[in-house]
């Protein structure tokens, strides 16, 4: 027996709806914004009185599925040892454990996907907003990159600057400093906008503890690793610090590293690189990273090394 297009939408629809007005955590959520007139000031609809004709309903509170925590969740129904099986997913935040409805996954695992991806791809097709990079006096400077498509296609020219923006590092930034800070928004911009107001001023207190000089802040926009090559042979700086937003996966879309070399320069080993990474709220959280960042250069500066030449 064949089904249309329409009846099989219609039958996600319904099935959808179902999942939702028998899901505890929908009607959790909806208590609670009910009782809390800060976050929900309309009144919320119930999903029952929905005018199916309507492809939006005013006002609707949609749960966010990406607040419920996966790794508190017994997904898999009656576990022999609901225990162990939480310890293990407390251990990863993978989707370890997940049931399934015949060959397909169960109908909430499958929308969190959905949210997931959709979050890595909003971070990856973002762009950090001018209004920070104003509010943290940073110098804004783009790649030989016209767009975001561009940037994503040709990796060489987010290595590179074109003569314009090179003379506007060497006229607005300090000569021979100690440290050379760079931001970019590298694969998600999200990264930068949730953590670098917080991890910047923990890396300058660090820095300023033991008497360290840095230059003013750089702004990469469709910037790449080694972009941090080319400033540290414009500005001269000791040390160069690039704080990016790295490629999102489905657990996070937040992850920013730190990519720190002595004396950079333009074609150096990859190896010549010290890495923090993973950097963000479910990982090393930013002040945290922040003062190992500003040790890290100490010892570089000490050591005049960075890399795999530099013993920690």
């Amino acid at each position: 027996m064949s089904i249309s297009e329409k009846e099989l939408k219609i039958l996600v629809k319904e099935t959808i709806k179902e999942y939702l007005t028998s899901s505890e955590e929908f009607k959790d959520f909806v208590t609670t914004a009910r009782s809390n007139q800060s976050f929900c000031p309309e009144e919320v609809p119930n999903i029952s009185t929905i005018d199916r004709r309507k492809r939006f309903v005013p006002n609707p509170v949609v749960p966010d599925i990406t607040a419920i925590d996966l790794q508190k969740r017994l997904l898999v129904p009656d576990p022999v040892n609901s225990e162990a099986y939480l310890a293990l997913k407390a251990k990863s935040p993978a989707r370890v454990g997940v049931w399934r409805s015949g060959p397909r996954m169960k109908t909430e695992t499958l929308l969190r996907f959905w949210a997931d991806h959709a979050a890595s791809q909003d971070a990856v097709a973002g762009e950090v907003s001018e209004e920070l990079t104003q509010k943290l006096d940073m110098l804004a400077v783009q790649t030989k990159c016209k767009d975001k498509a561009e940037y994503l296609t040709r990796t060489d020219l987010g290595r590179q600057f074109d003569d314009e923006e090179i003379a506007k590092i060497s006229q607005n930034c300090d000569q021979n400093p100690q440290v050379q800070i760079i931001v970019a928004d590298g694969l998600s911009a999200t990264a930068i906008e949730r953590n670098i107001e917080d991890i910047i001023p923990a890396i300058k207190l660090g820095l300023e503890v033991e008497k360290i000089a840095t230059g003013r802040i750089i702004f990469v926009k469709y910037g790449r690793v080694p972009a941090m090559d080319v400033i540290s042979e414009v500005t001269g700086a000791d040390v160069c610090c690039l704080l990016v937003g790295e490629r999102p996966g489905l657990v996070t879309g937040e992850s920013m590293s730190a990519y720190i070399a002595y004396r950079a320069t333009v074609g150096m080993p990859e190896a010549n690189r010290t890495v923090v990474s993973n950097i963000y709220s479910g990982g090393t959280p930013t002040v945290e990273a922040g003062a190992h960042i500003a040790y890290i250069i100490k010892e570089m500066l000490d050591k005049q090394a960075s890399g795999v030449n530099l013993k920690l």
